[in-house]
């Protein structure tokens, strides 16, 4: 392959930069070829019936090419090269599936009307469902589906995302994020599945849903997408590696640890990744002992290329490049060729992507990136490309349209949120029978706290937009609505969002109380907390209520917080974790008793943040609630409908 640069930015030869800009113009992360003008195509390539490695020789060694450097950068513009779908990028919060899938396809049409007809990778961040679209299904977020323990649950809800995706018309997903948090104080940790390796290992059979199953005689770590009928997508394995282990929690600082250690810890669950076919990996902005991801040769090559064998592609974070330096950006070329020559073969350029092909350009014409390097990114993408059926399906399926937030994927998050649920507390009520499961018959039950009538709060980050907020941001069923739908039609329900003492000093005579209360959403880097306690009016509300109520209290949080203070003055206690869109019917399921509680705590519940980080099997472990730790209601032990007095009696302090 020859790699030919003239001074006014043309690029001859198609070794040289179909290879170049398929690979790295992939702005923001879609990537492939670029504008401009191609020589004639030869058809072999695009025929499917010819092996993908024979398909990678015939486009990358046999044509030749006059490529102008022109690439558009991530957004909703025309391009006719790569696209990301990240931040605040996407369309308006209100835009329609079939309004997503017409933009797509837009872009689709335009790259496809090159010479070369090389289909984009448009990319988007759906790491609890399609949670960038209005009215998609959003599930419960990591470290919820962590508390579950379901790994055929895993399975069906990549089928489900798969399908929504599609639908769209979007071929390729930044997920699933395989971290192992070490430490809840980082803004992350409720995308990871736990602190434990082997519990993210098995959650990581996500892959296998949103892909498909490889065939058993698979060459371990080739790509595989299933397609056909089966309509998968690319899944993305992030954020290799160690981001989850960072000192202090802190997002994008440093994991200091032996290779050994490190390996065991947080390399492990990639090991699963390559088994089941992963396409692309994407490079954490975090660092090993001082030495960031995005530069770290031994790690990227070495170990994952080389050692591991992994033939899909390495993918930069958001401005990965530009992160390799303090401040962003201040030794760009550089941080260019480090991270190249290291093994990064696609990078997301939100911004300023003439910059990057102008210092990459140059610096394969002067020699210090090679052109094997070039080369051998080029072929990952492409093989990537070949192997998803792009080539073959460019365009949006219509006929998924309608899967879209479809009933059996609610049902699907329903029973997920059912899953996740992890009883930490249930006192007994007089003495006598506990407080859960709740009398759905009771004559007038309060509900408050800020989290219960709101679908922002119980999906957090990731969800319409990057950081979530408040509100009904898209379809789904609050809390509230799911115990006013679950209760009796004789039962009065008030619900009051801050309730102050003057306000249960005049209505005493509530059956019992549900205060639903957590963290608001956050992402990232904002999320991140050195203090992780609940807001002010959260804990003014627990202290309003069940002072003087029977309460069950609901923390719908990414993370542990802070409750040790509280608890003793709780009757029951449940985390509900982050529970998306379907959370009100998944919860009323089980506190009324329609079904029991199953999840287990994916991370230690500490008592204060002074003991962290925390970790099963550390020494002196005192946590508030183990890992693993959850309670169940025992429902087959239970005949008698359940009767729970008014709070006009007094409140027993009895436990068990």
């Amino acid at each position: 392959m020859k790699f030919v640069v003239v001074a006014n930015g043309v690029f001859n030869d198609v070794s040289a930069l179909s290879s170049l800009l398929f690979l790295f113009t992939a702005v923001a992360l879609a990537t492939t070829t670029q504008a401009g003008q191609f020589g004639v195509i030869d058809p072999p390539y695009k025929d499917p019936t010819v092996p993908v490695e024979d398909r990678l020789s015939i486009l990358s060694i046999e044509f030749e090419v006059k490529i102008e450097l022109y690439v558009q950068f991530y957004g909703i513009s025309t391009s006719k090269w790569s696209v990301l779908n990240g931040g605040e990028s996407a369309p308006s919060p209100d835009t329609t599936v079939s309004e997503w899938a017409d933009m797509i396809d837009g872009f689709q049409r335009s790259a496809l009307s090159t010479r070369l007809g090389i289909p984009i990778i448009y990319g988007t961040d759906a790491v609890h469902g399609l949670n960038n679209v209005y009215g998609a299904t959003v599930f419960p977020h990591n470290v919820g589906l962590g508390a579950a323990r379901d790994e055929n649950l895993m399975v069906r809800i990549g089928k489900a995302s798969a399908l929504e995706i599609r639908a769209t018309g979007i071929p390729y997903t930044f997920a699933p994020c395989i971290a192992v948090c070490r430490d809840p104080r980082w803004g992350r940790c409720y995308e990871s599945y736990g602190e434990d390796t082997e519990l993210v290992r098995k959650m990581s059979k996500i892959i296998l849903g949103l892909q498909g199953v490889p065939p058993h005689n698979h060459t371990y770590g080739y790509p595989f997408v299933g397609t056909g009928e089966s309509r998968n997508v690319m899944a993305c394995a992030k954020h290799y590696a160690g981001d989850g282990g960072t000192e202090g929690g802190v997002n994008e600082y440093n994991t200091v640890a032996s290779y050994p250690e490190f390996f065991k810890i947080h390399m492990k669950p990639y090991l699963d990744a390559l088994a089941m076919g992963v396409s692309t990996v994407m490079a954490s902005y975090s660092s090993w002992n001082g030495v960031k991801m995005h530069a770290n040769k031994f790690l990227l090559t070495r170990v994952l290329k080389q050692q591991l064998g992994f033939q899909g592609f390495i993918i930069t974070d958001w401005e990965g490049i530009d992160r390799m330096t303090s401040p962003p950006g201040s030794d760009y070329k550089n941080s260019v060729k480090t991270a190249i020559n290291a093994g990064i073969d696609m990078v997301m350029i939100p911004n300023n992507y003439q910059r990057f092909i102008k210092d990459l350009s140059e610096l394969v014409l002067c020699g210090e990136v090679p052109m094997d390097r070039i080369d051998d990114a080029v072929r990952r993408i492409l093989r990537v490309k070949f192997i998803s059926g792009i080539f073959d399906q460019p365009m949006a399926d219509r006929s998924l349209l309608g899967m879209v937030g479809h009933e059996k994927h609610r049902e699907l998050a329903r029973e997920a949120v059912r899953k996740s649920l992890v009883l930490l507390r249930n006192q007994k009520i007089h003495n006598k029978r506990k407080m859960l499961p709740l009398n759905r018959k009771a004559p007038k039950i309060l509900v408050a706290g800020t989290h219960a009538n709101n679908i922002g709060y119980q999906c957090g980050g990731w969800t319409i937009t990057w950081a979530g907020k408040s509100g009904n941001t898209t379809i789904g069923t609050t809390i509230l609505e799911g115990i006013k739908s679950k209760v009796s039609k004789r039962t009065q329900v008030v619900f009051e969002e801050k309730p102050d003492q003057q306000f249960i000093n005049n209505n005493s005579d509530f059956s019992y109380a549900i205060v639903v209360v957590g963290e608001p959403p956050y992402v990232e880097s904002s999320g991140d907390n050195k203090e992780l306690t609940l807001p002010a009016d959260g804990v003014e509300t627990i202290q309003n209520v069940c002072e003087k109520l029977k309460c069950l209290v609901i923390v719908v949080s990414g993370r542990p917080v802070v409750i040790e203070p509280y608890v003793e003055m709780m009757d029951a206690l449940v985390a509900a974790w982050l529970p998306g869109s379907e959370a009100g019917k998944g919860i009323a399921d089980v506190i009324f008793g329609d079904y029991d509680f199953h999840g287990k705590l994916p991370r230690t519940w500490f008592r204060r943040v002074d003991q962290l980080p925390m970790n099963w099997g550390d020494l002196n472990y005192d946590p508030l609630y183990p890992f693993g730790y959850g309670l169940k209601m025992n429902l087959s032990q239970r005949s008698k409908p359940r009767i729970i007095p008014s709070s006009s009696t007094p409140k027993s302090s009895a436990s068990s």
